[in-house]
């Protein structure tokens, strides 16, 4: 029988992307050792993320607007990563709001924490 790595809390970049790279090994299991394990990889990676990244105090779209900002991105980029440039248009201009795919996607583009882009917002009607 295989054995799980132990985890602790994450202190280093490398322990970061090893405890991501395994969630996305486990990240479907629903029962189990997996399953537990991957509660606690959420659990550490969140905690890691909040600790890293001191996060403006704005909306969502905002966010991803600073963080495009931050890598040189166009709507274009985002676009390619989602698939549908004109739904980005759209939420990058608070005509809709970000569905849970886009925020899944963007978070990893991005590198900001999905708990950051699901805070609720105005648009514009």
């Amino acid at each position: 029988m295989k054995e799980n790595p132990q985890w602790f809390l994450i202190e280093t970049e490398q322990e970061y992307d090893d405890a991501l790279a395994r969630y996305e090994v486990i990240k479907y299991a629903t029962a189990g050792e997996e399953h537990k394990e991957k509660l606690l990889l959420v659990h550490l990676i969140a905690e890691y993320e909040n600790k890293l990244w001191d996060l403006p105090e704005v909306d969502p779209v905002e966010m991803i607007k600073i963080r495009m900002e931050d890598f040189g991105y166009k709507a274009a980029d985002l676009a390619a990563v989602y698939g549908d440039k004109g739904t980005v248009s759209k939420v990058l201009n608070y005509k809709q709001p970000l569905s849970l795919t886009m925020i899944r996607k963007f978070s990893k583009l991005l590198r900001l924490p999905a708990s950051a882009l699901v805070v609720e917002y105005d648009l514009i009607q």
